[in-house]
């Protein structure tokens, strides 16, 4: 019988080795598997090589890992912003190396790596300092660079449910890099909301089959979700995203 469901986030991570490349799924917050990275902490994996689009946000998630000095790579298209200071101060003292990667690149190469593609010439980049040393060509008049894929040995994810199979459904945006990653690493661990029996999620609304998932784990539906519904946030005057909502309804 297959059952990839682990009893944990401990247990899922618990064989990540000092000095691998873990893919991290997010769009800043939106889609990070914070269980995840909150028991690799934990677990105290270091020397680590981090795949993201960002370099962490606030003190939690990929930022809390930051902090804790176990990441000495990070791959990423939007390393800095107003609340990056975690990462800033890493960079600024030499204590941490950054590879930026623009973030079409980012995402094709990542999917490149799943689906087993050598490599990709790309226009993004073309005249830059990001396209320095690697080789160009020009293709119907314009010019374009040679890129790699980018495969990891971990991919840790953020989806919404799933069944023992590993069949992911993720909410909305916040599926973001976690479907290419779990095609690109040798090992995807899922961390889900709920896990529902098998034959309960419609096929089509299934976007990472199981045979790129091998373990999952539920962490329980989030504080700001209620039945799958966003509950939780302000909008962009402070209110309460809820009552915001109720009153632009009314």
């Amino acid at each position: 019988m297959i059952d990839k469901t682990v009893p944990d986030a401990a247990s899922a991570v618990a064989d990540i080795p000092d000095g691998a490349t873990v893919m991290i799924g997010g769009f800043g917050r939106a889609g990070q598997p914070v269980e995840l990275i909150d028991a690799l902490i934990a677990h105290g994996a270091s020397d680590l090589t981090i795949v993201n689009n960002n370099a962490g946000n606030g003190d939690t998630g990929l930022a809390a890992l930051l902090a804790e000095g176990r990441v000495r790579r990070i791959v990423c298209s939007f390393p800095r912003q107003s609340d990056s200071w975690v990462f800033d101060d890493l960079y600024r003292s030499g204590r941490i190396e950054l590879e930026l990667v623009p973030q079409g690149n980012l995402a094709e190469r990542i999917r490149a790596a799943g689906a087993g593609i050598g490599a990709f010439f790309s226009p993004t980049g073309v005249g830059t300092e990001l396209a320095e040393g690697k080789e160009e060509r020009v293709i119907d008049g314009r010019r374009y660079v040679l890129e790699y894929p980018i495969r990891a040995d971990f991919a840790l994810i953020s989806a919404l449910r799933a069944d023992r199979w590993g069949n992911l459904v993720f909410r909305e945006t916040a599926r973001n890099f976690g479907p290419v990653m779990a095609t690109a690493a040798t090992t995807t661990i899922a961390q889900v909301d709920e896990i529902v029996p098998l034959g309960s999620l419609d096929p089509e609304a299934v976007v990472t089959p199981g045979i790129f998932v091998d373990r999952v784990v539920t962490v329980g539906e989030r504080r700001w979700l209620r039945d799958g519904g966003f509950v939780g946030g302000v909008d962009l005057e402070g209110r309460p995203l809820a009552v915001a909502a109720e009153g632009s309804a009314a």
